[in-house]
């Protein structure tokens, strides 16, 4: 198990350690972007793009650290493989859209970083793993830490902290509301803790759910010996923060993601015990739903359907509505419309265009071609993740990675900086060391 093998860190200079020094404290530092861009954008309004950009600026010098590094350690045959190769043209092809179709320069610059920036984190920190496999434990270390400010945040939010207190270091509606609810409905509050939103941190939490069942399950003849009472706060803070985010495609995500990998580490073994509780959650859940319809939580929470509310605002009514229009876009736009051209890059140009989809996002920007091109980037990580299933790891970002791909049908579930790079990023910890066990 890639998880437990012995990897030393060899000595390295200060090129190396600079390289690897970027990469953790922007995979530890991502959790806290929210906030930190929000409360120094509102000191700083006048460096508030160069504020947000802090990961892009700090990536772009990690890049040109790793050619050095690689360089030096003569493993340039690296950016050879399939992967990395799929990575560079998907990159050109934005580049080539920036230079057909053009746009505001604030537009350009913001749909780039939106575009590739996990694409280039995933790259640079697979770079590392395969130079310094030794340093995969630090990366999940820093991931736990990642994870703790989030669900304990979220647990103060959610127990004792005033539903607005994000107010006071400059969320708002100009910049990110400090809490939302479910159709407007006061009665359903929805978290953001540290991250830009109830649909993110839904995200986030069926990652860390995902990824702790995964670890407690391949771990349970040694838990005794193991940190429980960390991994007990990040696991039962993870299903207050999924709960009080009310994202039904995160839940949907999650029961997914757990799902594959409850079945992928005890179905030859329970195989039908697995399959009997499988088929009684479908049945009660079906059940439940049909004869809950008129249930508070089920007719709002779930079906954002309240038959004694007056209020016509319903999200269901937007996802339909902009699933139609993306689909449109995309078959009458085979070439795309450009970087920027739709989510928040779009606000910096003329015509703000939001799609809450994030293959038909893609699809908008770059065409059909930049849409498969992401998708066998994607397969391609997901089967080198699924051949290393026997790894806890692996295997939980694997099934988060699907329960993601589920919730991108929904939600540009990449265009949120926090989830896509601490995904991304656990994947390349993933694949990118290799087997010593």
């Amino acid at each position: 198990m890639v998880g437990s093998s012995k990897i030393h860190i060899r000595p390295m200079g200060w090129v190396e350690k600079l390289y690897i020094g970027i990469l953790l404290v922007i995979f530890g530092g991502i959790v806290l972007h929210a906030p930190l861009s929000v409360g120094l954008g509102t000191l700083f309004p006048a460096y508030d793009l160069l504020i947000k950009s802090w990961k892009e600026i700090l990536m772009l010098l990690a890049g040109v650290l790793a050619i050095v590094v690689l360089s030096q350690h003569k493993k340039l045959t690296i950016l050879k493989e399939p992967l990395m190769i799929g990575i560079a043209v998907f990159a050109l092809l934005h580049i080539v859209s920036v230079a057909y179709f053009g746009g505001t320069p604030e537009q350009l610059v913001a749909g780039l970083m939106i575009d590739l920036r996990y694409i280039l984190f995933f790259a640079l920190v697979y770079i590392a793993m395969r130079l310094y496999p030794g340093y995969q434990k630090v990366f999940i270390r820093v991931g736990i830490a990642g994870a703790l400010v989030v669900v304990v945040f979220a647990l103060l939010q959610v127990f004792i902290l005033p539903v607005d207190i994000l107010k006071y270091i400059g969320y708002n509606s100009s910049t990110i509301m400090p809490y939302l609810t479910v159709d407007q409905n006061t009665d359903f509050i929805r978290i953001n803790s540290t991250l830009r939103g109830p649909n993110p941190l839904g995200a986030y939490a069926l990652m860390t759910l995902t990824i702790l069942t995964a670890w407690i399950v391949a771990n349970k003849p040694n838990l005794r010996k193991k940190p429980l009472l960390i991994v007990a706060v990040v696991f039962v803070g993870s299903i207050v923060a999924l709960w009080a985010s009310y994202s039904r495609s995160a839940l949907l995500a999650t029961a997914v993601a757990v799902g594959i990998v409850l079945l992928v580490l005890t179905f030859k073994r329970h195989k039908y015990v697995v399959l009997a509780i499988a088929a009684v959650a479908l049945i009660v859940g079906t059940v439940g739903l049909t004869v809950g319809r008129d249930n508070s939580f089920i007719s709002n929470v779930i079906l954002h359907e309240n038959p004694d509310d007056n209020n016509n605002v319903n999200s269901n009514d937007g996802h339909i509505s902009s699933l139609q229009d993306g689909l449109n876009r995309m078959i009458s736009q085979p070439f795309g419309a450009g970087v920027g051209s739709t989510g928040s890059a779009s606000l910096y140009g003329n015509e703000p265009l939001v799609i809450e989809n994030q293959y038909l996002l893609i699809a908008h920007e770059v065409g059909w071609l930049g849409l498969i091109l992401f998708v066998m980037i994607f397969v391609g990580v997901l089967a080198r993740l699924w051949q290393r299933r026997s790894d806890w790891l692996a295997l939980g970002v694997f099934a988060s990675g699907v329960g993601l791909a589920v919730i991108g049908l929904l939600l540009p579930v990449w265009v949120d900086d926090t989830v896509a790079i601490i995904w991304w990023g656990l994947a390349a910890v993933a694949i990118g060391t290799r087997r010593h066990d």
